[in-house]
């Protein structure tokens, strides 16, 4: 297990390197010029060039990535040309807010996704198994920014039950909080409880067709012991991975959601820093994203191996 984990590790260190190689020029191809646009409407050459010597905008591009990842090594992600603070801490404050908004699709993606798809593959080929692939269908077909408005639509405007849009700290107030990110949080989890559920349906047929389940019920147990006890118990391990996976797709995919629901998080960040052309912000949010990722994976791996112990070695 040790092996397995300082090998992981070992691969970690070339991909983050890439990953920051990659940002870093993708960066470069944003339309605009950010000193141009901090100088203002009167642009005066004057006050450009000192903007650029300030941001080390004159310097080669080479250059401009070793003081880039010098600082972040150093866990100094540059600072905000718009709003005058270290991108740390913008990350610091964004973060969190869609790391709940993560969180909770994916508890709901899980208890919607994983009930689904049990309850499809034990009533196999019956209208019960229809009408929840044809609701998976729907759920993967079905665009996020559409379904928050849809939502917005009736449980806001018409029903007048959870707040259209904003954010409030669990640590400030739970409930509220609770009620507005529970509708972005159904938005963003929408997609991945469909995918989910197509995964555990398929898992589970192929678990209750295996020897062991065949042993089970020819001793006489119960159908929801052999069900729940013997064939989700292995049909539902891919979740691990699975879930850890669609939590870092859930990180980077929040932009239109919390576009539609004004959620502060990271979404909204990136979406207004490449507005205002705001490089070290979108640099710094991209790669944190990256980072988590990445590990995210790496969590996934060795969890499987630890739920696994066949893959061990």
């Amino acid at each position: 297990m040790i092996a397995f984990l300082a090998r992981r590790l070992l691969q970690i260190i070339p991909t983050l390197i890439l990953v920051s190689v990659i940002i870093f020029l993708l960066q470069q191809l944003l339309p605009g010029d950010p000193a141009t646009v901090l100088a203002g409407e009167e642009r005066d050459p004057e006050v450009i060039a000192q903007i650029r010597q300030q941001y080390r905008l004159d310097q080669p591009l080479p250059v401009q990535y070793v003081y880039w990842i010098k600082g972040v090594l150093s866990g100094n992600l540059g600072e905000s040309m718009r709003l005058k603070e270290p991108v740390a801490r913008l990350v610091a404050q964004k973060f969190p807010v869609t790391l709940q908004l993560a969180l909770m699709a994916i508890v709901i993606s899980l208890s919607i996704g994983v009930t689904a798809g049990v309850v499809s593959a034990i009533y196999k080929n019956t209208a019960i198994d229809y009408t929840v692939n044809l609701l998976a269908l729907w759920g993967i077909s079905t665009p996020n920014f559409w379904l928050g408005i849809l939502l917005i639509s009736l449980f806001s405007v018409q029903l007048g039950w959870l707040p259209a849009s904003g954010y409030v700290s669990p640590f400030e107030d739970f409930w509220l909080s609770l009620k507005t990110t529970i509708m972005p949080a159904f938005v963003l989890g929408n997609s991945f409880a469909a995918v989910l559920m197509r995964h555990t349906r398929s898992a589970m047929l192929q678990a209750m067709a295996a020897d062991y389940v065949r042993t089970a019920r020819a001793k006489g147990l119960s159908e929801r012991v052999v069900v729940i006890k013997h064939a989700m118990r292995n049909a539902l391990t891919p979740v691990v991975t699975l879930g850890a996976l669609e939590l870092g797709t859930l990180l980077s995919g929040a932009v239109l959601t919390e576009q539609v629901f004004s959620i502060p998080g990271f979404g909204k960040l990136i979406v207004d820093s490449v507005f205002n052309r705001d490089y070290a912000v979108v640099q710094g949010v991209t790669l944190v994203t990256a980072t988590t990722y990445i590990l995210l994976n790496l969590f996934a791996d060795v969890a499987y191996v630890l739920i696994n112990p066949r893959l061990r070695g």
